[in-house]
Formats: structure tokens, sequence, C-alpha cells
């Protein structure tokens, strides 16, 4: 778990570079990654200040940003890419808790369903688009985020890896490091006490565990959607997230070494 920067107020939060990626290697302390910052220390945001972060791309819908809006720190310029969109309809999280059976099972079949979907949200591929004409900028040090840094999140930055050439077994293994098993200890047992509390019903601890962890299954069901409407990566980067080969080799040219 090495990878992993400790905060105290934000979870999840580590370097995504420092990969193998074909003939060169993925550039350290210009790729974070995290959850929201809404409940982030005063020493927290210091630590975020000296990263040096010009993009922060926040995966949220509106109201999750409304619900924990983010704090930032003194002096904060970086540009923030966010949008509107899914800002009415409902939060299919909430959705899946207030009428589901909150059991691992039922958890388990919420995210292969979810990831399914998430490679052709609009608002998801908005917000990929512009993250990676951003990097192909290379003003400097980039933060993806969502609400836990995990799913979002996790599929961003492998499509990331996968533009710079990192080997597969490394971007899974990287998706994985979000299963830190003191995360559980940490926050579970105060996420089971607010889905009560909205629900009603309170989730057993496996269930809650399931939740706060990722599969490496879930990664491989939204790639493989992807490749089955769009032949490969490439080709939903390209006529998915409009990126042609010329931006995508500026991306690598900013994260490789």
């Amino acid at each position: 778990m090495t990878r992993h920067i400790p905060l105290q107020g934000i979870e999840n939060f580590r370097d995504f570079g420092d990969y193998a990626a074909g003939e060169g290697r993925l550039k350290k302390g210009v790729l974070f990654r995290a959850a929201h910052q809404a409940e982030a220390t005063d020493e927290d945001l210091s630590a975020l200040a000296a990263l040096g972060i010009v993009t922060l791309v926040d995966l949220r819908r509106p109201n999750e940003r409304e619900r924990s809006p983010s704090r930032r720190w003194t002096g904060f310029a970086a540009q923030v890419i966010d949008n509107e969109m899914g800002a009415t309809g409902p939060d299919p999280w909430l959705e899946f808790i207030s009428s589901a059976e909150l059991t691992e099972a039922s958890v388990h079949t919420y995210m292969d369903e979810y990831y399914r979907r998430l490679p052709f949200k609009e608002r998801h591929i908005d917000l990929f688009r512009r993250f990676f004409l951003a990097l192909a900028e290379a003003k400097g040090p980039a933060l993806i985020h969502c609400a836990a840094g995990k799913d979002r999140t996790g599929v961003l930055a492998a499509l990331t890896h996968h533009i710079a050439g990192v080997a597969d077994d490394d971007v899974i293994d990287d998706y994985l490091l979000t299963n830190d098993p003191g995360r559980f200890d940490r926050r579970g047992h105060a996420f089971m006490d607010h889905i009560a509390e909205a629900t009603g019903r309170r989730p057993s601890e496996a269930a809650m565990r399931a939740a706060m962890g990722v599969e490496a299954r879930y990664l491989a069901a939204a790639f493989e959607v992807i490749k089955d409407q769009h032949g490969s990566l490439d080709g939903y980067l390209e006529q998915a997230v409009g990126l042609d080969a010329k931006t995508r080799e500026a991306v690598r040219a900013h994260i490789l070494a």
C-alpha cells in the first residue's frame, strides 16, 4: 500500500504514476487520485498545495458536490473540471440503497451493472475528454476524484494508464489498491450508520465492505462493453471521448518520463 499518501480527512489518496509504460515510465508526482475533499483538514490542504496541482477533475454529480463541498487550499488556482449534467433524475447509488436488499450479493450485482453503464454516461464522457485535453496541454500535476475515489476515478485512471501504455496487470493492480484493509475500520461503521439513518435499514458488514471495495471483474466489465461497442479502448477514446491519435500522443508526452 506504499502508493497511498496518508492524509487525515481525505481517503484513498495516491499517486498513480511511476509505472513502466511501453518503452518509458510514467512520471511520479504528476497523476494523483483520491476520494472527495469535503473533510480535508488544514494540514491535508497544505499537503495538497505542496503537490503543485494545476488540474482538478471532480467526477461527482452536482448533488454530490452540493452535499459534500470540496475544501480548497489557500491560494487555490487549479483548473476545476466538473459539469452540471445529472443535476436532475435519481442518484443511482441512493436509489439502490433505498430499494434493494442490502447484501453482499446485491452490492456485487449493482456494481457489475453500474460499470457496464459508466463509460457511456454523457457526463462521464465530457469529464474524461476535458481531463485528457488538459493533460495534453502539459500544464502540470493533476488530481482526479469522485466521492469514494474508486469507481468513476478508477475507470478514468485505468484509461489514463492505457493511453500511457501501462501493462494490463499493473492497471488492475493499481485499481485494486482501493481495497485498503484499514479503510473499513476507519469509515465502515459510520457509513453503515448513515445508510441506516437515510433508509431505515442497516446493511450487513459484508455488504458495506463490498460497497467500499472494488473487484477486478468490475473494471473488466467496463472494458468488455467498451470493446463490444468500439472494438478497442483506443476506438472508444477516439470515437466516444473524442481523442485523436495526436491528442493521445500529447497526453503521453506530458505524463511519461
